[in-house]
């Protein structure tokens, strides 16, 4: 009886990160310094994209990657104020899940975990460039998994 309970104990589902850490890191100011003298330049057009990676390491760690591009230009005349692009990513422990929960574990909960931290490193990085923290809007990635997953259903019919 005793073997089966250490047995059950070490097939139980585990899901922890393990590492976070900067893939890829690029701030661009192309203006400077003529950008920090632009008069009204408080309400800047904003463009964000955000892709999501993920990919196996060793059968139970997967790696799960940010890819964001920032582009910040003056409403007006539009030039560019700062362009940031960042690949933050972080190594997450898998193990005994079923393949069914794989999908939302790779798509929302590794991603929710992660997104704070790189939320905080744009918002310093924007801010050692010479402008105000640049702080990116919470992510639903419940949301867009489940945008991902119908257009997925609607590709298949």
């Amino acid at each position: 009886m005793e073997e089966k309970q250490g047995t059950d104990k070490n097939e139980q589902p585990q899901f922890r990160m393990q590492k976070m850490y900067v893939k890829d890191l690029s701030f661009e100011n192309p203006n400077s310094p003529q950008v920090f003298v632009i008069p009204n330049n408080a309400d800047p057009t904003v463009d964000v994209n955000l892709k999501l990676n993920n990919k196996n390491i060793d059968g139970d760690h997967w790696e799960v990657s940010l890819q964001i591009t920032a582009k910040v230009s003056t409403k007006e005349d539009k030039k560019v104020m700062f362009i940031l692009e960042i690949e933050h990513a972080g190594i997450f422990l898998l193990k005994n899940i079923p393949q069914e929960h794989m999908p939302m574990l790779l798509g929302v909960d590794c991603p929710t975990l992660l997104f704070p931290f790189t939320r905080q490193i744009v918002s310093q990085v924007s801010l050692d460039g010479g402008f105000v923290p640049f702080l990116m809007e919470p992510v639903n990635f419940m949301a867009l998994f489940q945008n991902a997953q119908k257009k997925k259903g609607e590709e298949t019919n």
